[in-house]
């Protein structure tokens, strides 16, 4: 049992996994979701925006990553405001910053299992490329059990904690939001699909020190917003989720 879901309970908090019976369409985030966020690929994007940063702008690297940083705070992704701000072409970038080394990426057979056997359509939905999306999915082992990838270009290049990347996904797949589960790894990406009536799952981190990582980890109990938490995303599917139809 997580422990975030005995923290729930002692809260009050009487949401069960009977929640799930009716959900229809199964939503992934990628990065930090479907593999551990100790895998540390984000690592390696974040040194690579800050060279393409530096090289584009023709800047220092320390001076870059003062830009990665600050527009990811102003603009909900530092790709969205190299577009807004230096009126970039997204390509190339999305290109050099997921040419990324997988090697510590593992291959998940009982996560495979675990979404292979959940009922119903199962989607990505990243704020990284397609591209990236199909060659992480299929280093885990996983691609062939999603249907389609929702990436940052096919959401019009909204950052995923505004309601437009949501209403984009929700046409384009033709999903109903209220038939929907949403697994992500990030708390305020959890917001909009919470108002908008899907179930929600935080995917955690128990090791990483990045700050959000940190202040979830300080939480005695989750935000109304957040339905469900788990540091473990297939031990949650195979008991928390699959039991139920395996009943």
């Amino acid at each position: 049992m997580d422990e975030f879901a005995s923290a729930g309970s002692q809260s009050g908090d009487t949401r069960t996994t009977s929640e799930f019976g009716d959900t229809k369409t199964w939503v992934f985030d990628l990065d930090n979701t479907l593999y551990p966020a100790d895998s540390n690929l984000f690592a390696q994007m974040d040194v690579k925006m800050q060279e393409f940063i530096a090289k584009y702008l023709g800047v220092p690297q320390a001076y870059a990553r003062h830009l990665q940083k600050n527009y990811y705070r102003q603009f909900g992704t530092t790709l969205a405001g190299m577009m807004s701000v230096h009126k970039m072409e997204p390509t190339d970038f999305l290109e050099y910053v997921h040419d990324l080394d997988l090697a510590n990426v593992p291959e998940n057979p009982r996560l495979s299992d675990a979404i292979d056997r959940l009922p119903g359509r199962k989607l990505i939905f990243t704020a990284g490329s397609r591209k990236h999306a199909e060659n992480v999915a299929g280093k885990i082992g996983i691609l062939d059990h999603f249907e389609d990838i929702m990436d940052i270009v096919d959401a019009d290049f909204h950052p995923k904690e505004q309601a437009g990347a949501y209403d984009l996904f929700l046409k384009k797949h033709g999903v109903t939001a209220t038939e929907a589960a949403m697994f992500e790894d990030m708390p305020h990406n959890l917001v909009v699909p919470h108002t908008l009536g899907m179930k929600t799952v935080l995917v955690y981190s128990q090791t990483v020190k990045h700050p959000v990582a940190q202040k979830v980890r300080s939480w005695s109990s989750p935000p109304e917003h957040i339905h469900h938490m788990t540091s473990d995303l297939t031990e949650f599917l195979e008991g928390d989720v699959l039991i139920k139809y395996d009943e």
